[in-house]
């Protein structure tokens, strides 16, 4: 008997949005060799940037642009994600649907504002000369 749509989990969902992704260049799938549960490990990537994942609660969560991410909470589509210690993150959106076509739509979404984005500066090592 196929399951109803209340019957699926959020990783099965998730995992159809990783598969209708990952055919895009520079998306790589999570990493399912990662035995601990920090940020990210469960995360879909452009270029090494996480722009979906599911969260350690089992929540659909996107980065979007902290304008969007506004909107789609105004409009009670989601709330600013919270990764545990009580810090909510400005651009991370917990989605409140679990419509999958939803899921997808955001995801797409998340994945073309995080490769827009210029990769992060790494930190520059400063040497003192005396």
């Amino acid at each position: 008997m196929p399951k109803s749509r209340k019957d699926v989990t959020s990783e099965e969902r998730f995992a159809k949005i990783v598969q209708a992704l990952s055919r895009y260049s520079g998306v790589t799938p999570p990493d399912t060799t990662q035995s601990k549960k920090r940020f990210g490990s469960s995360g879909l990537k452009v270029h090494d940037k996480i722009f979906a994942m599911i969260s350690s609660r089992d929540e659909f969560v996107v980065k979007l642009p902290q304008q969007r991410v506004d909107a789609l909470i105004s409009s009670g589509q989601g709330k600013r994600f919270d990764p545990g210690h009580g810090r909510l993150m400005k651009e991370w959106l917990t989605v409140e649907t679990t419509s999958g076509q939803v899921w997808l739509r955001l995801a797409k979404e998340a994945m073309e504002f995080v490769a827009s984005r210029p990769a992060p500066k790494k930190a520059r090592k400063v040497s003192h000369v005396r």
